[in-house]
């Protein structure tokens, strides 16, 4: 047989099995199959399957110098399965909690309303007694007067006897029920109905299933309403909803690909319109209608438009889950009016600026619930690729929504100059005690300004970015719990299972503890409850590199540099955004005392690097010293060499004790100690993965009309 008829053979195989394959036909990851005249490729992500068709393509992605062929006809993007994995598990978190929740909540509702239930059955009791008595007390006297007057005993008005006299006045009362013996209410026995009670709720409660219910707002293919549905246990509805009656029709097909008609619904209409009509009531008629517990919005480009639909029809105590891909308008300064518009902040420039963006979608978020008397919660907020991926918890507590502005700032940031920041709250949370001794806040405005006009370190102007959210990004009990469920997890069902460990493991490593965690930590059982007055006092993180770039030096070790603030007592770590980050407690005076000692002892600089009127020179130049040469602050030891290099200092000339003199750490010794700067926690985690190829991004935004 020759090679063309060995190949028409194969192809001849394949046309038979796709024609036989249909969508009853049990899913597997790389199946053909054809439906409607069409013939499709089945693609396995997570434990869901989904149809992508032929002619669109596995992975179809358009670059500037590869412009997109044709119309993008099915939106699979497996760039994001990051994004996924990582809301499946989120919500799983979320969930298990949430539903010990509820069912704590309908368990202390049961049980009032048995206390309820045996008070009304004792009170009915005692009212039965009370008749009862009643007639028996008429009964006697009936018997009584009967057997006077067989004695001869008259029966007129003269008579003194109260009894009788009682019994003409009100003639008696005659029962059909046997003469019973008189009660009192304490000695009633209330067990039968205590039985009759219990039983009832018990029956109430066999009867009660806890529901679980996810909007995907925007479901494109449905691939995470399938994941949903497939991987969290306790989901007893999905609603996938697009805009696109193409992709609704897409949405169906998987769905039943999938066998998942039962737990998954479709729905065609404009997300805002529907989650508003949710709230409303206007779908009450449909399958599981009522507010979402979970409501996952993950757009091409911006979340802002859907937030305030999504908290109407969000459950109280829901999450909300909010994807947002526009890092350019969050995290750039190059369209900050539109940053203003959807965000309702300022961008921040400089290397944090993806910090910053995340507090500002929080903003956005948190200002949108507060009108409805809604605070928030950030449960998980990150920075990922080019997007923001955040994990909010909304709960009803108009008491709590006092605290916003009190967790709003606006910041000071010398972009120009030598990249320090300054933050303003716009509000005041003061502790006070009421008069029992308890504690509460009282809210009030803050004083200001915290800044002048131009940077007390180099003197260049600063620019307002803001207002934005200023509390802690992330819950850590919420992050160790999806930690603790990560050794369990098949990694081919959840491939970057490795990238979240590191990812989540470095965003742990951000919550600082200040004084007051400790404290609560030790005094109370309480330690978990969210703390809606609690700020995050290190916001922002700087990079070594940028602030190296400054004084024109020689970048210091990560580890040493970290030793250093260690050394002085600060404490450290670092940020999931990205690799050579610092965030700290120390303040910008001792990190620039840090990096002029760093000169002193470590990195002597060239002759001539820095030119007076720069950043740098009045970085190194600190307060009203007389400007010294660049070999003075190398201690007229340390000269360049021929070559223009800078010479290395003598350790001898450098001692490590040497003492700093004047400003806020006079008196202190600053020690570049690689091993006390070192992680010490033993791990080796992927905290900050390469991409795995070129033209890692966005996929072109999906049409309709194909």
């Amino acid at each position: 047989m020759s090679a063309q008829e060995i190949s028409d053979a194969v192809e001849r195989q394949i046309s038979a099995e796709t024609m036989a394959a249909s969508l009853l036909t049990t899913p597997r990851e790389g199946q053909k199959l054809s439906h409607g005249g069409k013939p499709y490729t089945t693609i396995r992500e997570g434990l869901a399957f989904i149809l992508v068709p032929e002619a669109a393509g596995k992975e179809k992605e358009s670059s500037p110098k590869e412009p997109d062929p044709g119309k993008q006809s099915v939106f699979y993007n497996p760039i994001q399965q990051y994004n996924r994995d990582l809301s499946v598990l989120a919500i799983k978190a979320f969930g298990e909690e949430y539903l010990s929740d509820k069912s704590y909540i309908r368990g202390k509702r049961i049980e009032a309303l048995s206390k309820k239930s045996v008070e009304k059955s004792k009170k009915r009791k005692r009212s039965d007694l009370e008749a009862s008595s009643d007639d028996t007390v008429n009964q006697e006297t009936t018997k009584k007067l009967a057997k006077n007057g067989q004695n001869g005993v008259s029966l007129d008005k003269d008579n003194n006897d109260p009894v009788a006299n009682a019994a003409i006045s009100s003639p008696p009362q005659t029962s059909l029920d046997p003469p019973t013996k008189s009660i009192s209410p304490e000695t009633v026995d209330t067990s039968k109905s205590k039985q009759n009670s219990e039983s009832s709720i018990a029956h109430t409660q066999n009867e009660y299933k806890a529901t679980f219910t996810i909007l995907d707002a925007l479901s494109a293919t449905g691939l995470r309403a399938l994941r949903y549905a497939h991987e969290i246990p306790f989901v007893t509805s999905v609603v996938a909803n697009d805009l696109l009656p193409q992709a609704t029709a897409s949405i169906k097909l998987n769905v039943q690909h999938n066998r998942l008609e039962e737990k998954i619904r479709t729905n065609s209409s404009d997300a805002i319109a529907y989650m508003y009509g949710i709230a409303a009531g206007i779908h009450k008629n449909e399958p599981n209608a009522g507010k979402f517990d979970v409501i996952d919005l993950d757009p091409y480009g911006t979340a802002a438009p859907f937030l305030d639909a999504a908290l109407h029809s969000l459950r109280d105590g829901g999450l909300l889950c909010v994807t947002c891909t526009d890092a350019g308008v969050f995290a750039s300064v190059g369209y900050s009016e539109k940053t203003y518009s959807l965000y309702g902040g300022l961008p921040l420039k400089g290397p944090h600026s993806h910090e910053a963006g995340l507090r500002l979608i929080l903003h956005a978020i948190a200002t949108s619930a507060a009108r409805h008397g809604l605070a928030i919660e950030p449960l998980l907020s990150l920075s990922i690729d080019f997007y923001a991926r955040l994990f909010v918890r909304v709960k009803k507590s108009p008491v709590q929504v006092k605290f916003l502005a009190g967790k709003t700032m606006i910041v000071y940031n010398c972009d120009s100059g030598c990249g320090a920041w300054t933050t303003q709250l716009l509000g005041r949370n003061k502790e006070a005690k009421d008069r029992n001794g308890g504690k509460i806040y009282k809210h009030g405005l803050s004083q200001g300004p915290t800044a002048h006009p131009t940077c007390q370190h180099c003197g260049f102007k600063s620019h307002m970015a803001g207002p934005m959210y200023a509390g802690p990004l992330h819950s850590k009990p919420f992050i160790t719990r999806i930690l603790g469920s990560l050794p369990g997890l098949d990694h081919k069902t959840y491939a970057t299972v490795d990238r979240i460990e590191g990812m989540l493991s470095t965003a742990l490593d951000e919550l600082l503890p200040v004084s007051s965690d400790i404290e609560n930590a030790s005094n109370s059982n309480n330690s978990l409850e969210f703390d809606h007055a609690r700020l995050d006092h290190t916001p922002f993180y700087f990079i070594l590199n940028a602030i190296s770039k400054v004084i024109h030096c020689i970048t210091p070790h990560e580890n040493a540099f970290r030793g250093a603030l260690v050394h002085l007592g600060y404490r450290v770590t670092r940020s999931h955004i990205k690799p050579g980050t610092i965030k700290t407690d120390a303040p910008w005076e001792v990190i620039w005392e840090v990096m002029r000692e760093w000169v002193r002892q470590k990195a002597p600089l060239k002759e001539g690097a820095l030119r007076e009127g720069t950043a740098g020179w009045a970085i190194m130049h600190p307060g009203s010293q007389t400007p010294k040469s660049l070999s003075n602050l190398n201690g007229n030891k340390a000269t360049a060499t021929d070559s223009g290099t800078p010479a290395e200092p003598n350790p001898a000339d450098c001692p490590a004790d040497h003492k700093i003199t004047g400003g806020i750490l006079d008196g202190k010794t600053i020690a570049f100690d690689e091993k006390l700067g070192k992680n010490s926690d033993g791990k080796r985690l992927v905290r900050y993965p390469q991409n795995p190829r070129a033209n890692w991004g966005p996929m072109s935004r999906a049409k309709g009309g194909e």
